[in-house]
Formats: structure tokens, sequence, C-alpha cells
């Protein structure tokens, strides 16, 4: 299911080991077996290693980290919180969307698909690649972890003045994987409806991140979705 897709150029120089380990290995060999035993796995295939593909590795400034895809058919498009144009944007989208609006006035769109995000530097990576559908976490513990942890200190080790967005307590997991001395890590609750109220509204992310990169001499995220 994975080894027909090519990652971009900037990825596989610095991902390439990760192809030869074990554990690539045996996560290749248990989406094989999904897929000969008749599972549905969203996203599409073609689509697993979107959020590289649409964010290449020399172009990321800010890096927001998801659990794992939608379970919902066709929903999961490869970016974490983005479905493609015509599908209802989800809760949490919603609520992103919303925090957006009261931090920088910007109005929502009518669509979820965020890839517009991603081409200004916007690293959309959910830990867990792929999903069984209607089974949420179905794919976790399988190798995924592994290797979008590898992505993130990667990302802190080889670059500088990057923003990490960690909504919620999985996401904030991943802290000790960034080098807060060389990167912006922004905290708040997951935008879930069951938690958006508890700290992600309000919390001003967008504009931080803008404010950080300025200060540096980088452009700024242009955060608005046509």
């Amino acid at each position: 299911m994975t080894s027909n897709i090519q990652l971009h150029p900037s990825w596989l120089e610095v991902l390439k080991d990760e192809f030869l380990k074990p554990y690539f290995k045996d996560l290749k060999d248990f989406l094989l077996q999904e897929k000969q035993s008749g599972q549905i796995v969203f996203p599409p295939g073609s689509r697993i290693f979107a959020a590289l593909d649409e964010t290449h590795f020399d172009k990321v400034k800010v890096v927001i980290i998801g659990q794992d895809p939608y379970h919902g058919t066709g929903q999961a498009n490869g970016m974490c919180f983005s479905v493609n144009r015509g599908i209802t944007p989800p809760p949490s989208l919603k609520n992103i969307y919303k925090e957006v609006e009261t931090d920088l006035g910007l109005q929502p769109p009518n669509h979820g698909d965020l890839s517009s995000w991603a081409a200004n530097g916007v690293l959309l990576l959910n830990a867990v690649l792929t999903v069984r559908a209607n089974q949420p976490a179905s794919h976790q513990n399988k190798g995924w972890e592994v290797f979008t942890d590898t992505i993130i200190q990667t990302l802190s080790k080889k670059k500088s003045n990057l923003v990490f967005f960690l909504w919620g307590s999985f996401a904030k997991g991943k802290r000790n994987l960034i080098d807060s001395n060389k990167h912006l890590i922004l905290e708040a609750a997951h935008p879930s409806p069951f938690s958006a109220y508890n700290g992600f509204f309000g919390c001003h992310h967008f504009s931080k991140a803008n404010l950080y990169l300025k200060e540096r001499g980088i452009e700024e995220i242009n955060w608005r979705l046509i």
C-alpha cells in the first residue's frame, strides 16, 4: 500500500533510513494484510503521505500535530483536520475556523480544504497516517508513531524557528521531541467540541505564530482560506 508512493526529494533525503528499518517493514506488512483481508483503509493510498507531499521539508514553518485520520467515508485526505471540498467540515475544524476568525478577523470558508495552508508552509501532520473505515484509532501502535515522531525530531534538529501547535493532551505528549530553545511551542486544548472551551478558544495561536515568524524575518503564514 505504501510501496508505490514517492516522497518529495526533500523528505526522502532526511527520512530514507526509516524505510529500511524493521518497524517500517512490519507496518507495510500490516497495511498489506489489511488490504488483503478486505478492510477499507483511509485515506486512499495515494494520499497517505499527502502532508509531506503538500509541504516540502525545506518549506515548513508551522507544524500542526493531529492524532489519526478521519474515519468517515470521504473525509480523510492525508492532512490533519483537513477534508476535501464538497465534504462538510467536521466539528473540530469548524472550531479552528472560529478561532482564526476571532484571532485574525478572517471569515470562515465554506469548505474544509486546508491545502493552501500546507502550500504556505504549514505541515498538517497526523501521528498515525492511516485508519480503518469507521474504526477510530484502529491503526495506532502499528509503527506510524515511530515514523512521525522521527519527522518531528528531524524537523526540530535540522531546522530553526519553527512553530509547533500542540492541541490536546496527545499532541502535548510530543513536546519532548522538540527543542524549545530553537522553536516556539504553543499549547492549547484540543479544538474538539468536548474541549475547545477549555482553552482552545482564545489561544491566539495563529497571530502568535505570525508574530514569532515576523520577528525573525520569516514570511508570515497567510491563514486566509479562499
